[in-house]
């Protein structure tokens, strides 16, 4: 008879855990040291409680981890699955007592198959590394969040992360065609497929892409693929106001253009960028609109979305001449939220999408917001799907301060909602937007997400607390 963890003193449950994780795991997969476990407590949000792990697991197969599942199970212990825990909402942050199941080791393409247009990974794999893998075979993976660079498939597809492109390319979840999951029980199954098309059944893979951990671990991933575009050139264009320009995204998309990225950068974040990276932008602007076309002829697409820019008010309108300016300039872009960081020393990172149409409304709130509050909060915007990302910049030292940044954040989303929008378009519920997620689906939604969860996961291991 196995004592529960309630039951036995804390040590013995600590040494009854780790002996039964090492059965089945190599030693060095098995972290137990509380300077080494502590360091994996939580991802970059601010505002989420995050509690204290009992141990760390990195498997690196898949019988690895049902045998953490099978374990879990039977000795009734949380299981935290994490990425790279570069998540802006809490999703990966440790529950006490819980196993983080780290999937960073499990980092290999399988496959390559440029006649399907598919890959084949393990959750661990950078998302950047598998962009130049496939690009070798002229091969494109459109997904593009702008921690690329360390956040994992894993992790993208538990949040069903965007990314810069998503105005032409879509999100994540448009591009799983199948999963290999390990149920909370330790069962492997196995969802979607490797063809072009196929609806058998319910649609489970899309029920996992953006469940955040919370129904089963992601052990392997067959990902659609496209051929490699052309290089795409990118517009600047400067606008004596946040209308002006989201003005400018309302009359390039009625337009039928199809750009390859359309984000917007306020004075704030402008700023924020020239004090930390001397990048010379033009800091007497109050909103700048960046567009990109990877058309076979991207100079004549510049043309006709600069000449919509300058009818919607653009004070100046610059196109790149080649590809290393346009990479300039989207460098600014990437460095947007690291540089409002830099203000404040803390961010608070909304995430509200909101119709294209109401974009200029949502801007013009948060200036207000900003102002009642007495805070900087800078807005960056995937423009052309209306993707928002506020950011409050704030001092955690101090309290009052940090209650305001709060209270921005939650007025922030409440005017989303009252647009018409969604509290996230690309970063996740986990701990931060709980409550919001319960006022934007009602009482009936979240019942019915609940005994979804209850099917798959009966006993509440996985990630608990998070979502709902």
């Amino acid at each position: 008879m196995i004592m529960s963890r309630t039951e036995a003193a804390p040590d013995q449950a600590l040494g009854d855990l780790t002996e039964r994780l090492l059965a089945g795991l190599p030693a060095e997969a098995v972290l137990t040291d509380t300077d080494v476990t502590a360091s994996y407590a939580h991802d970059m949000a601010s505002f989420c409680p995050a509690g204290t792990p009992a141990v760390v697991v990195l498997p690196r197969t898949v019988e690895e981890v049902q045998h953490v599942m099978r374990t879990a199970t039977a000795l009734r212990v949380p299981v935290v699955p994490q990425g790279a825990r570069t998540g802006l909402s809490g999703g990966a942050n440790a529950s006490d007592g819980c196993i983080v199941l780290s999937l960073t080791k499990m980092d290999r393409i399988l496959e390559i198959n440029p006649v399907d247009r598919i890959a084949v990974v393990e959750p661990g794999v950078v998302n950047a590394t598998l962009s130049r893998a496939v690009g070798e075979h002229g091969l494109y993976y459109p997904p593009d969040p702008s921690s690329w660079e360390m956040c994992t498939i894993g992790g993208n597809i538990g949040t069903a992360s965007g990314g810069l492109c998503c105005v032409k390319y879509g999100v994540t979840a448009e591009y799983v065609l199948g999963l290999d999951v390990v149920l909370a029980d330790g069962r492997l199954m196995s969802t979607g497929r490797r063809t072009a098309k196929g609806v058998a059944g319910y649609d489970l893979t899309r029920l996992f892409v953006g469940s955040e951990g919370s129904l089963g671990i992601v052990v392997r991933a067959v990902l659609a693929l496209r051929p490699k575009p052309p290089q795409q050139l990118v517009l600047a264009a400067e606008f004596a106001s946040a209308a002006a320009a989201c003005d400018a995204v309302c009359r390039i998309m009625a337009g039928g253009h199809v750009p390859s990225l359309l984000e917007l950068m306020d004075r704030t974040t402008v700023a924020a960028v020239n004090a930390m990276a001397k990048m010379g932008l033009p800091e007497t602007t109050e909103a700048l609109l960046l567009a990109a076309f990877d058309t076979p002829d991207p100079a004549a697409d510049l043309a006709a979305v600069g000449a919509l820019c300058e009818a919607a008010g653009a004070t100046q309108v610059v196109p790149a001449d080649d590809a290393a300016e346009s990479e300039l300039l989207l460098q600014a872009r990437r460095l947007s939220l690291t540089a409002l960081e830099a203000v404040r020393g803390v961010t608070m990172i909304d995430d509200v999408c909101v119709p294209r149409s109401r974009l200029g409304d949502l801007i013009e709130g948060v200036e207000r917001i900003a102002d009642r509050h007495r805070l900087t909060i800078g807005v960056v915007a995937h423009a052309g799907d209306g993707n928002t990302h506020p950011t409050v910049c704030f001092d955690a030292a101090d309290p009052d301060e940090s209650r305001r940044a709060r209270k921005s954040f939650d007025e922030i989303m409440a005017l989303g909602l009252e647009l018409g929008g969604t509290i996230t378009g690309e970063h996740g519920v986990g701990v931060l937007k709980k409550e919001w997620m319960a006022r934007e689906i009602g009482p009936v939604g979240i019942e019915m997400q609940r005994g979804i969860k209850r099917v798959f996961d009966p006993l509440d291991l996985l990630n608990p607390g998070k979502l709902f």
